[in-house]
């Protein structure tokens, strides 16, 4: 699955939950992880303040 960061500490991952496509929204804070909440559609994610535009894709560690 993909993941995106944002500034500011925003983290936005693609993942499956209960066998739906979710978009997941936390954000990392002072060495603290906070969910902001889940999103169905990319329209979806301005409604917990992430701007399209920065986001920028980062590759999971699962990679390696």
């Amino acid at each position: 699955m993909g993941q995106w960061r944002g500034p500011g500490g925003i983290l936005v991952e693609a993942i499956i939950m209960d066998d739906r496509p979710l978009l997941r929204v936390s954000h990392h804070v002072n060495g603290r992880t906070y969910l902001r909440g889940y999103c169905a559609t990319v329209a979806d994610l301005g409604e917990h303040g992430v701007d399209l535009a920065e986001l920028v894709e980062d590759r999971p560690l699962d990679h390696l």
